[in-house]
């Protein structure tokens, strides 16, 4: 939808695709990141995400890290680059003119197949 603006991007960020529960010296999991409900963040938890958060939208489109290792440690954020001092989106990642468009293609079933399906499986399951 935006791909083509010039002012505006949206870009994923899966810096939480595939996190891993944070675990302490023991094995077992480091509640110090986790709120007294033990499902929502602690500060703690929330100062790792927006770490991840930043360390993301500083990577390129293609190489984004996919998960958090919780590790607490500030040296890990990382700065804008020099060369690059800007947050990374597909366009300025050097996808702006490839095969990784959104557009519209045409289906490869026929809608009649979808309606066709639909009623038989009404059919056999009412059976």
């Amino acid at each position: 939808r935006y791909e083509q603006r010039q002012d505006f991007a949206v870009v994923n960020q899966p810096f939480f695709r595939n996190t891993l529960l944070p675990l302490d010296s023991n094995g077992k999991p480091d509640m110090s990141f986790f709120a007294a409900d033990c499902f929502h963040f602690s500060v703690r938890g929330y100062a790792e995400m927006a770490m991840a958060l930043w360390n993301n939208m500083l990577e390129p489109v293609g190489e984004k890290q996919t998960y958090n290792n919780f590790t607490h440690d500030r040296s890990k954020l990382k700065c804008p680059n020099p060369e690059k001092p800007f947050l990374s989106t597909q366009r300025n990642s050097g996808f702006g003119n490839s095969d990784l468009s959104l557009e519209k293609t045409e289906s490869s079933v026929p809608y009649w197949a979808v309606i066709v399906t639909a009623v038989a499986g009404i059919l056999v399951g009412s059976l």
